[in-house]
């Protein structure tokens, strides 16, 4: 069984509920997603996924992929649709390894 691989990151906003749905409801079209108003779930298929969760002031990310190349690709790809989607905050986003 291929090892899975994941990251972190906590990025500072208070309006993480806002682009959890429009993250998830941005890729339901393609890939199976579920939301609540506090915590989401995309699974982009072949082992990979991220996950979402609000807190007062962050939205938090938790990427899963089976290998490094994928993971980076996968952080980019999500943290690239958020800063868009929240271009009027200039969101930071930076993943850190989550060591298992």
């Amino acid at each position: 069984m291929p090892a899975l691989l994941m990251s972190e990151a906590q990025v500072a906003t208070e309006n993480g509920a806002r682009y959890l749905q429009q993250l998830c409801k941005h890729w339901a079209h393609k890939f199976v997603v579920q939301y609540t108003a506090k915590s989401g779930r995309i699974d982009f298929g072949e082992g990979r996924a991220v996950a979402f969760a609000v807190g007062t002031d962050h939205l938090s990310l938790l990427a899963k992929a089976p290998d490094a190349d994928t993971l980076a690709k996968l952080e980019s790809v999500v943290a690239d649709h958020l800063k868009r989607f929240g271009f009027r905050e200039q969101l930071e986003v930076s993943w850190a390894p989550v060591l298992l």
